[in-house]
């Protein structure tokens, strides 16, 4: 859809009366999706495993702390 909205008012009334067919809708690629979870496990336990036990401990108190503040916040 336009973001004008003179030029959106006119896809709309176009998509009513059947002068347009709406655009299709986006799908996602299935062996992306796996890729990117595969990647997300790999590289937190790979970044853990570079840390110092001092930095792991600091890097889990500042989650904790925004898990926190998030809770409180909502």
């Amino acid at each position: 859809m336009p973001r004008d909205p003179n030029q959106r008012a006119k896809a709309v009334v176009d998509l009513a009366t059947g002068q347009r067919e709406p655009d299709p809708v986006p799908t996602k690629d299935p062996a992306a999706i796996a890729r990117g979870k595969l990647g997300g496990v790999i590289g937190g336990a790979r970044r853990a495993a570079n840390m110092t036990p001092q930095q792991r401990s600091e890097s889990a108190r500042k989650a904790a702390v925004a898990r926190w503040q998030k809770e409180r916040s909502a």
